[in-house]
This record gives C-alpha cells, sequence and structure tokens, in this order.
C-alpha cells in the first residue's frame, strides 16, 4: 500500500526548521499538486515565498508553500499524481496534502474568531485570546470486504465511470468501527453481514481519515439494494471476474485482490 515505502521511513515530528535550497516543497491547488518531470521542486526553484515545515522522510525533508506557478511545473490531480510517481513520492504528496488541508482551514480561531499562531516546538495551532488548542484530525473510516461463497461485493461511487470500490464510510460519534461496519453494509446495500474479521489499516491524506480493513460474511439474503444516493453499482463478482491490481497502493485494492488470490480463506 501506499505508506508501505520500507525500508525508508517517514518522521513527521514537527520542528521549526529552516528550510535550504535542495528541500522539497509540496505547493497545492485545491485537490492537484505542483509537479514536473523531475518531480517536485524543490525550495531553490520556489523562490521567496512562505514555508511551513512538513516531515522528513529519510534525509529528504518537505515543506508546505503558497499557490504559485513555477515554470516546469504544473498542477496534477492527486488521483493522476498515484499513475505518475513512485510509492514513496506518491505517500510524501499524500500526507503533505492531509496537513495541507488541515493548516487552511485552521487560519482562526473557531472558539473567538481570533487569528490562531504556530506553536514552536510541536504541530498544534494556538489562539493567543482564548487559549483554544488545534491539533491535526484524523477521521476513522472502514472498508468493507463482503463475502459470500466464492463471491466478493463490489461497488463503484456515484461520479466514477471505472473501477470497483468496497463498502465504506466514516465511523460517527458514539460508534465502534464494528458497528460501522453493519451499518454503512446496511445503509448502500440492504445486506446483513456477520462474522467480521480486522484486516489491516492504512492512513488516506487525500480524506485526511485512517481506514480500516475488515472481512466479513453476508448473513442471510443476497439481494442487493443499492443506495443510489452514494453508489453507481454494487454487485456480486466471482474471483475470476475481478480485476488484478498487483500494485496494491490502496486498502481496497489490496483487499480485492487478497481474495481474488485467496477465496474465503480471508475470513479465518
Amino acid at each position: 500500500m501506499i505508506q508501505e515505502i520500507l525500508p525508508a521511513k517517514l518522521n513527521n515530528t514537527y520542528h521549526d526548521r529552516p528550510a535550504s535550497l535542495n528541500d522539497t516543497v509540496m505547493v497545492f491547488r485545491g485537490n492537484s499538486v505542483l509537479y514536473g518531470d523531475t518531480g517536485f521542486p524543490a525550495v531553490s526553484e520556489y523562490g521567496p515565498g512562505k514555508l511551513t515545515y512538513l516531515f522528513s522522510i529519510d534525509d529528504t525533508y518537505y515543506y508546505l508553500g503558497t499557490e504559485t506557478e513555477i515554470p516546469g511545473y504544473a498542477y496534477v490531480t492527486l488521483r493522476d499524481i498515484r499513475e505518475r510517481t513512485s510509492r514513496h513520492d506518491c505517500f510524501a504528496v499524500m500526507t503533505a496534502h492531509h496537513l495541507e488541508e488541515w493548516y487552511r482551514r485552521h487560519v482562526y480561531c473557531g472558539s473567538c474568531g481570533d487569528k490562531l499562531v504556530h506553536a514552536e516546538n510541536e504541530r498544534m495551532m494556538y489562539c493567543p485570546q482564548c487559549g483554544a488548542q488545534y491539533f491535526p484530525q484524523i477521521s476513522p473510516a472502514v472498508i468493507v470486504g463482503i463475502i459470500d461463497g466464492e463471491n466478493m461485493l463490489v461497488s463503484r461511487y456515484n461520479g466514477r465511470t471505472a473501477g470497483y470500490a468496497l463498502i465504506a464510510g466514516y465511523t460517527e460519534i458514539g460508534e465502534t468501527p464494528e458497528e460501522t461496519v453493519h451499518r454503512e453494509v446496511m445503509e448502500e446495500t440492504g445486506l446483513q453481514v456477520k462474522n467480521l474479521r480486522y484486516y489491516k489499516s492504512q492512513p488516506w491524506g487525500m480524506s485526511g481519515s485512517v481506514l480500516l480493513g475488515y472481512f466479513c460474511e453476508l448473513d442471510g439474503d443476497s439481494t442487493i439494494h443499492v443506495d443510489h444516493n452514494e453508489l453507481s453499482l454494487a454487485e456480486w463478482k466471482t474471483r475470476q471476474e475481478l480485476p488484478d491490481d498487483r500494485e496494491k497502493l490502496s486498502l481496497t485494492a489490496e483487499m480485492i485482490q487478497l481474495f481474488k488470490d485467496c477465496g474465503r480463506r480471508v475470513l479465518r
């Protein structure tokens, strides 16, 4: 998956570190990032402008820049960037995007409206007026692989024309991830499930979430009642009908591939 970059290692501890000319700059415009033939721009190419330290991966240091134009670089959507970069760079840009959205949404205090200030020794915004503190937020969500014999239920979100997804959704207040699985499956497909088996997690910077993957077994009637407010389709596919995805950048892709390769053994 995207975060599997060993032997490289992410260090996301905040440091008030001055940028050097060879450090890397992430510049976003909505859900697009500035990217060129040589990768992401260096500080030396970025020029004057505010830089905020993000994190390091081994000896590469990443900074957040403000929106600008740089000759030789263009804005590429985060979905397209997944097909144009290495797994290492893909993980870096997704993590940077998560932080960029947090910084962009935390300029003013939500309690009193005063301008927020960055703490010197940690990644935290605080209000000098009322003392409120704001830390980066992570939203838990589930990905659900529903198994019925040698079939898996796959779906497609509204607005998508290709590829398959699994049933997914955010955990709500007062709800466990396991309860989220049952609720989301019922809401989106009208199905009931049993024998939940936790598989693996994945940070997903595109949505500011941590994804919790579960396999489970159909419980009862297999007739699907699609919630077309969320999905354009939901259908059962045999192992042979499922697409191959050996890159397995996303938790969804890895879970689909695992069922294609192993069948019902994923429930053990």
